[in-house]
């Protein structure tokens, strides 16, 4: 048995590893902009190092060149700057101490919280879809549907204008199954 040619309408759809996370070649340079901060994030918590050496070694990795730079520098910074507040923020919604929260689920709720607060350019739910992904691509099984909760509550409190025009655009305010 042959195996199925390409129709056309593949072209357009994302590549997707082996995870079913979009492959880095499609990604737009925000996107990689969050993997990579996310990335640096992890190792900034785990590993203790300092944020210049952290973003050094992060600049060095391959395809850096692609993200959005000012993006993923905003990011890093940002959420290193604001961490006590960011950490302010999303512990009353977490269901365990921040101990337990994993370190890439803590790092896309920094991320997650930061864009909500200063990237107002991004909207809450592309905010709440690329952080999903993000712990999809890099976090354990279900961590995506924590992060999902979590970032649903937060929208709503850091972001409620936006969360209270999609209510009334009939958009459910709560948070996805995935």
């Amino acid at each position: 048995m042959s195996a199925p040619s390409a129709s056309p309408a593949k072209k357009n759809t994302p590549a997707l590893s082996s995870t079913g996370a979009r492959k880095t070649a499609s990604k737009p340079p925000r996107s990689r902009a969050r993997e990579f901060a996310l990335q640096a994030l992890y190792q900034y918590l785990v590993g203790g190092n300092s944020i210049e050496s952290v973003d050094a070694f992060t600049r060095d990795l391959s395809g850096f060149g692609k993200a959005d730079s000012v993006h993923y520098d905003a990011l890093l910074h940002g959420c290193v700057r604001e961490a006590a507040a960011l950490d302010a923020a999303i512990t009353p919604r977490l269901d365990r101490p921040m101990a337990e929260i994993s370190p890439i689920e803590h790092a896309v709720l920094w991320i997650g919280s930061y864009e909500f607060l200063y990237c107002l350019d991004v909207p809450y739910r592309v905010v709440i879809n690329e952080c999903i992904e993000l712990a999809k691509a890099f976090g354990g099984t279900d961590g995506h549907k924590y992060v999902n909760g979590v970032l649903h509550q937060l929208a709503a409190v850091q972001r409620p204008h936006e969360v209270a025009a999609d209510a009334a655009k009939g958009h459910s305010a709560a948070p996805a199954s995935n």
